[in-house]
């Protein structure tokens, strides 16, 4: 399994060699760093922890941090906190090396299991990963619409538009029977927040790999707004050729 962390750019269309207008959607697709190799022995599974975009350090909460200290720090640190079995003065120099120990701070990490590709900590991976006529499953957030009424987030016919029906045009009516089951069963289409909900869309062919600029050019379009953020992995129904 392949996998990037991206970030979606905007939409536009190209021209294949017969003239086809192909509609395709911009992702910026690395770098990607390679932040932690999980192996079976020591974590008892295969895994690559992939990192992307930037961050200010003030923004990163006190694990995060922590985390990027250990495997993104000015060197390899054999524990992911100082030793603790270090007393005195030694411990108090150990802990203000930790505290001063320089990092990249990331925005976004993401772990991948079973990572077919042989990489180590500190590898940077970027948009050749992929050929054009791959094909990947892009998994990102919907656009947020706030609340919404069932009308609009269900499809709702409404009620009647005459015949003393005023006030009941976009409502969605009866939710429920009082004595029988007496309560509103669970999954009940009712108001409520809409968008903002994690899709993933399977079998997108790639139709163009700018490896200078870490672009993947995705035939269709992918969930979410310019400049959020997506998971683009190998598809799982149609998986790349082994060479």
């Amino acid at each position: 399994m392949v996998g990037l962390l991206g970030k979606k750019l905007g939409q536009t269309r190209v021209y294949t060699e017969e003239g086809r207008s192909v509609s395709v959607t911009i992702v910026q697709a690395g770098p990607n760093q390679v932040l932690q190799r999980k192996t079976t022995g020591k974590d008892g599974y295969e895994a690559v922890q992939l990192g992307f975009d930037g961050q200010k350090e003030h923004r990163l909460n006190l694990a995060k941090r922590g985390h990027l200290k250990a495997h993104n720090g000015e060197k390899n640190y054999t524990s992911r906190s100082p030793d603790r079995t270090v007393k005195g003065k030694a411990r108090l120099a150990n802990r203000k090396d930790w505290d001063a120990r320089a990092i990249t701070p990331i925005r976004r990490i993401k772990e991948f299991r079973d990572f077919s590709l042989d990489v180590k900590t500190g590898d940077s991976i970027g948009a050749d990963v992929f050929e054009p006529g791959d094909y990947v499953d892009v998994i990102g957030k919907t656009k947020g619409r706030g609340f919404q009424g069932v009308v609009k987030r269900w499809n709702f016919g409404g009620g009647r538009g005459s015949h003393g029906s005023g006030g009941w045009r976009r409502r969605p009516g009866s939710i429920g029977a009082g004595s029988t089951p007496g309560h509103v069963i669970k999954g009940k289409h009712m108001p409520g927040h809409m968008g903002q909900a994690s899709r993933t869309v399977q079998n997108l062919e790639i139709i163009q790999v700018q490896t200078d600029d870490n672009l993947l050019l995705v035939k269709g379009a992918i969930p979410g707004a310019n400049g959020d953020y997506v998971v683009i992995r190998e598809s799982k129904k149609k998986p790349k050729k082994t060479k």
